[in-house]
C-alpha cells in the first residue's frame, strides 16, 4: 500500500478524515485518567518508549526473564485504555513516564501496545488509529497477525505506521533492520492488501495468520478486515473477539461467492481512506454484520463478553 498523502484526498474527505482520528473513541477515552495521558509528551518515539516501559508482550515474558502467573494472564483480555491504565496503576503508582521493571507492567499484546500508542497521541490531538493486518518480520516466510499504530506524520504529509511493542530488546531478537517508527509498507501488511495479494494470487493465504495454533488462510484474513473496519471506526477490539460476519468464517471451509464480494468490497474500502472515508463510516454504523454488538465472543476464553 503506498504512503497515504492529503494530496490524493477531496478538500472536503481529508480533513473530516484527520479530526476524526485526532479524538479518542469509546476504547481509547483515558477517562478518569484523561489527565495522565495529556501531560506525555508530543513526538511519537518519546511515547512509545513509554508504551514499552508500561506493557510486556505474554508471550514474549521470556525475553524479559518473567514468568507469569496464570492470573496475570487475565490482563491480555483488558480491551478499553481506561481499564489498562487502571491496572498499570495498581501494578505501580509511579508516573506513566517512569519506566516499569518487567514484572510489574501490564501483561498484555500487541493490542495493548497499539491502544494505549493510539490513546497518547490522540490525547495530544495528533490524528492516529490501529490498523489489524500482517507482521512479516516475525516468522520469516510468514506474515503473522499483528496490530500496528497509523498515525499522521505532519512534517511528512503522509500517515505512518508505529510499532510500539519493538523495543531494543525485540529489535535484537527479531533482527529488525527497519524503523519501527516508520514501517515499510512491504513490512507489514494492513488486512486489504493481504487480501487483494491473495485474491490476485501475487500471495499464499496459507502464509497468512498466527503461529499460536497455526491457524491462517483467507479466512482469517478476512476476519482481520472485519476488525480492521472496527478500528478505523474507533472500535478497536481483541484479536480474539468474534461478532457478524467473523461468526461465518471456518478454518475447515471455503468463503462462499457471496461472503468473497462482502470483503472484497470491505478491502477496497479501506485500501483508499482518504476517499472512501465517508462511505466506511456509513456502512460501518448501518451493517450489523461489521457493528461491534453488546456482546462479543471470546475465542480464547470460549465464552460471551460484554464491551
Amino acid at each position: 500500500m503506498p504512503a497515504t498523502s492529503l494530496k490524493s484526498a477531496s478538500d472536503t474527505a481529508a480533513p473530516a478524515l484527520l479530526d476524526f482520528y485526532a479524538t479518542s473513541g469509546r476504547m481509547t477515552c483515558g477517562g478518569a485518567r484523561a489527565a495522565l495521558l495529556e501531560a506525555l509528551p508530543r513526538d511519537v518515539a518519546s511515547l512509545m518508549h513509554i508504551v514499552q516501559g508500561l506493557v510486556i508482550h505474554e508471550y514474549a515474558s521470556s525475553f524479559y526473564g518473567v514468568d507469569i502467573s496464570q492470573a496475570r494472564r487475565e490482563e491480555s483480555h483488558i480491551r478499553e485504555v481506561e481499564r489498562m491504565l487502571d491496572r498499570i496503576l495498581s501494578i505501580d503508582p509511579s508516573p506513566l513516564d517512569v519506566v516499569r521493571p518487567p514484572e510489574k507492567r501490564l501483561v498484555g499484546v500487541c493490542h495493548h501496545h497499539v491502544l494505549l500508542l493510539v490513546a497518547m497521541l490522540r490525547a495530544k490531538g495528533i490524528p492516529a488509529r490501529g490498523r489489524f493486518g500482517f507482521g512479516g518480520y516475525f516468522n520469516p516466510g510468514y506474515f503473522e497477525d499483528h496490530s500496528i499504530c497509523e498515525y499522521w506524520d505532519a512534517a511528512r504529509g503522509r500517515w505512518a505506521l508505529a510499532d510500539a511493542q519493538f523495543d531494543a530488546i525485540w529489535c535484537e531478537r527479531l533482527r529488525i533492520d527497519h524503523d519501527v517508527r516508520d514501517v515499510p509498507r512491504d513490512r507489514y501488511l494492513i488486512p486489504a492488501d493481504a487480501w487483494v495479494q491473495c485474491r490476485t494470487g501475487k500471495a499464499d493465504p496459507s502464509r497468512f495468520g498466527i503461529f499460536h495454533g497455526n491457524l491462517r488462510g483467507l479466512w482469517f484474513i478476512a476476519g482481520n478486515l472485519v476488525r480492521d473496519v472496527s478500528a478505523l471506526n474507533k472500535m478497536e477490539m481483541l484479536q480474539w473477539d468474534v461478532w457478524g460476519a467473523m461468526q461465518r468464517l471456518r478454518p475447515d471451509q471455503e468463503i462462499g461467492k457471496d461472503d468473497l464480494a462482502f470483503y472484497d468490497a470491505l478491502a477496497e474500502l479501506t485500501r483508499h481512506l482518504d476517499t472512501s472515508f465517508a462511505e466506511l463510516r456509513t456502512r460501518y454504523e448501518s451493517d450489523q454484520r461489521l457493528t461491534v454488538p453488546p456482546t462479543v465472543f471470546n475465542a480464547l476464553l470460549n465464552r460471551p463478553e460484554t464491551v
